[in-house]
């Protein structure tokens, strides 16, 4: 039975017969049996139950460091094969993701959204991995995923039934609507019923009826970064040190909570898509900024939450077995839940006086009457100064005397019991302190219980050494920590006092959580509000450390003076700006520069604002406009990347492939130094298909490239730009040999510096007569080329035809200008039109 009472929610190992193994393996073996999971599961000992779990205000920058997701991914069979159900869920945060989609051959969209979800464990069915049958889908999750644990189920566990039946009996009443939404998903409710089934038998814990967030996350409402573009951008993490944060979550992230990080991360990695939502977040970060004291009054309250999301995560499990750890857990978490709730009226204090809609809806929500019931009951039987604390013995000291004295007799002996412990114990070493003329302290840690400590050199010991009564000691500089039998008898003592204690305490602690289980969805609402302000803090926090403006939304990318966001942060002075500008009628810019110009830097830079903006953040520049990007392409050129040219060659491939089998008009597309990988024929062939592709599309494309071939497109497509990075020539002080200075300033036209090759050659040792002959040849080519390129006066006159047609259809769109204005614009567009091409014996009247 998938319910009912506990011990019959989760059937036993061999019942449930699970295999699992490690994705190392090559994608086309196969998965053997092994012995029932009872016997034989060492791949779960890096599991903790969350049952003993405890939650700690860890260092939010960290949070995610430790994967936590569990995925179970199922696949259609037949007709339905590329039809993709996923269910995930964070053993960190009690909420059930579920999404199904149809993808293609490449299945881009599953390892995206498992590259986002960093999982600590996949679940397929076995039949995914039959012997010499195994799926694509499987032999490609463990290819990009060798460092995850993979566990395969009998395939009739993803049943879809079942999966509805879970999701009616735990799903909170709150989020009831999402039955309607996936009751005919029948790929992500078997895959529901697969991975609720199987957290609760590896948690040994079952989760309490209606207490669960479940939600359905369809792709249209978030723009899609492949895994690669997100490495190549640098988006989470550093390619050269995955420690290091030079990356844009280092550079937004000043979140103060574990919850706010989670959702700066999932934001940046999937940006929003709806203008609106973006525009009721960048109008908080305006408020933020511009009210000091609501600033610092919200980040007051905010730093002082601990991870909401994990303490959710352990209330809503009900233990299978009561143990002692489960039992300390549970009157921990209490006290973790009575100190979140008492912070729900400072923080309701602090956005009062708010003006934005979204930071009112927040302060609407508050006032939700289910907080004050829930700590209303909580303060009946807990005492009113239990709070968290900071350090093991003062938390040990907050649980012991957690419930209020007189509710059970039994406890209040048993607490009394325990004093007199530790007052012997503080006595004890008191005593021995004046025994041996030391001066010893007691010290306390969770792993030893009570010991001795003393600061002291060793010359002001008798012989230097420490008194025979007492073990186990170490030192650490002028620091002894050592013990003695009867301070480890008394150690002893103390913690049976301590397990009847916890028992006692955990039955009202149980009882308690009973009376308030039908309240607590409520802190849903607030873990969201909790995480949301943290990010939006950030935001505007970030803005105060640099001049960030707020983006627009429009038809247009437009950004005037913009830099590297990343780039300023590690650079000692500010990067060099410069502008960006493409329209539906001038989508596709053309980039070239020498090597090392910029032009690499340049192209994320765009990516890197597109996506800042679109999480509702500000960005580097003096103003900027953007068009939503529903996709943001990379195929950035890494210098690591160089092994062959044959593999370097096939990764461009790849690369290209996805971008032009996935873009659509509303892309961002960036692609940098494609065909190097292959001679410059094919390269500059390749390039030349790939962006007559891609003009037929109104996306945004910036494509940088040495091959200067490329340039003359301009005059057979009028939607082309091209642009080139400034260099300038500087001889050295001897005279004798000349130096490029690198300006890395953006202008219009494409590059003069033509002949790259031949500038290094001159530089070299190389003989002076080779060099002359290149030189001849090379510009022999170049006359040949350009006269077949030339551009003639009809085509110049149709560019100009299409330019002023699209500016006066954006004018049209967006002009706020008064008609006075538009009509200085209207003769300033007319004139540049008519001194873009010859026009004789036309009179002014004809024009």
């Amino acid at each position: 039975s998938y319910f009912g009472d506990k011990s019959s929610c989760v059937e036993n190992a061999s019942t449930l017969n699970l295999t699992s193994s490690s994705s190392a393996r090559g994608p086309n073996s196969t998965c053997i049996g092994k012995p029932p999971l009872s016997s034989s599961r060492s791949v779960f000992r890096s599991h903790t139950p969350l049952a003993g779990y405890s939650v700690t205000s860890s260092s939010a920058v960290s949070s995610h460091s430790v994967a936590s997701v569990i995925v179970a991914v199922v696949e259609g069979r037949g007709l339905a094969r590329g039809e993709v159900g996923m269910a995930s869920i964070d053993l960190k945060n009690p909420e059930v993701i579920l999404s199904q989609f149809a993808d293609n051959t490449t299945y881009a969209k599953v390892i995206t959204k498992l590259k986002i979800l960093t999982p600590l464990e996949i679940i397929m069915s076995n039949t995914a991995c039959d012997a010499g049958n195994t799926t694509k889908l499987f032999s490609l999750i463990t290819e990009h995923f060798k460092n995850v644990t993979f566990t395969t189920v009998q395939r009739k566990y993803f049943n879809e039934t079942k999966g509805l039946e879970y999701i009616e009996q735990l799903c909170a009443s709150e989020f009831s609507t999402i039955l309607m939404e996936v009751q005919s998903k029948y790929y992500c409710l078997a895959a529901a019923a697969a991975l609720l089934k199987y957290v609760e038998f590896i948690q040994n814990s079952v989760y309490a009826p209606k207490s669960l967030k479940v939600r359905f996350q369809g792709s249209e409402k978030t723009a899609m970064i492949d895994s690669s573009s997100a490495q190549n951008l640098e988006l989470v993490i550093n390619n050269r040190d995955s420690r290091n944060n030079h990356t844009l979550f280092g550079v937004l992230n000043y979140t103060k909570t574990p919850g706010g990080s989670r959702r700066l991360r999932s934001n940046i990695l999937e940006p929003l898509v709806d203008a609106e939502s973006i525009n009721m977040r960048l109008d908080c970060v305006q408020e933020l900024l511009q009210d000091e004291e609501l600033f610092f009054g919200l980040q007051a309250v905010i730093s002082k939450f601990l991870d909401t999301e994990q303490l959710l995560s352990v209330l809503v499990q009900i233990p299978k077995q009561d143990t002692v750890k489960t039992a300390e857990s549970k009157i921990t978490n209490l006290i973790y839940l009575k100190h979140t709730l008492e912070l729900v009226e400072p923080l309701k204090a602090a956005l009062r006086s708010c003006n934005t809609p979204l930071l009112k809806a927040y302060y609407s929500s508050l006032e939700d009457a289910r907080f004050g019931t829930i700590l209303e009951k909580i303060t009946t039987v807990i005492n009113d100064d239990t709070r968290y604390t900071k350090g093991c013995l003062s938390m040990r000291t907050q649980k012991c005397y957690a419930v209020k004295p007189n509710i059970n007799e039994f406890l209040d002996i048993a607490r009394r019991t325990y004093t007199e412990i530790v007052d012997d114990i503080a006595g004890m070493i008191t005593q021995l302190a004046e025994k041996y003329n030391l001066p010893l302290k007691t010290s306390f840690s969770s792993a030893r219980g009570f010991f001795i400590q003393m600061t002291a050199d060793c010359s002001a010991l008798p012989n230097g050494q420490l008194p025979s009564e007492f073990t186990k000691i170490t030192k650490m500089k002028n620091t002894y920590s050592f013990t003695s039998a009867d301070l480890i008898k008394m150690n002893e003592r103390c913690q049976e006092s301590l397990r009847e204690i916890y028992h006692m305490t955990y039955l009202i602690v149980c009882k308690l959580l009973n009376e308030i289980y039908e309240h607590i969805h409520c802190l849903y609402k607030l873990s969201d509000i909790v995480s949301m302000l943290d990010m939006l803090l950030s935001f505007a926090h970030a803005c105060t450390l640099s001049d960030y403006v707020r983006p627009e939304f429009t038809d247009t990318l437009a950004i005037k003076q913009g830099w590297h966001p990343i780039l300023e942060k590690i650079a000692m002075e500010k990067p060099v700006s410069n502008n960006t500008y493409l329209t539906e009628g001038n989508n596709f810019m053309i980039i070239t520069g020498p090597n090392m110009s910029g032009k690499s830097t340049y192209l994320k830079q765009i990516a890197l604002c597109q996506i800042m903006a679109q999480i509702g953040s500000y960005v580097p520049a003096e103003y900027c406009s953007f068009r939503i990007a529903e996709q943001i392409f990379t195929r950035i050129g890494m210098d690591d990347d160089i092994e062959t040219n044959a593999s370097t060659f096939m990764k461009e491939m790849k690369e290209i492939t996805y971008i032009i089998q996935n873009a659509n008009d509303k892309s961002l597309i960036i692609i940098d130094e494609l065909g190097r990988g292959t001679s410059a024929e094919e390269g500059i062939g390749i390039c030349y298909a790939a962006c007559e592709y891609l003009l037929n599309l109104k996306a945004f494309t910036l494509f940088a490239t040495h091959f200067l071939e490329l340039c003359h497109m301009d005059g057979l497509y009028p939607n082309v730009e091209n642009y080139h990075f400034e260099v300038q020539h500087v001889r050295s002080s001897a005279g004798n040999k000349e130096k490029i200075s690198y300006t890395y300033a953006l202008s219009k036209g494409y590059t003069e510096e033509k002949n790259y090759g031949l500038k290094a050659a001159e530089v070299s040792s190389l003989p002076s007569s080779i060099i002359l002959d290149a030189k001849e040849i090379t510009k022999h080519i170049a006359k040949q080329i350009l006269h077949r390129q030339k551009s003639t006066p009809e085509m110049m006159k149709q560019r100009a035809m299409y330019h002023l047609a699209m500016r006066l259809v954006q004018t049209a769109r967006n002009s706020r200008l008064d008609p006075d204005s538009l009509r200085i614009y209207l003769k300033g567009l007319k004139k540049k039109y008519e001194g873009s091409f010859p026009a004789p014996g036309q009179s002014d009247e004809q024009q």
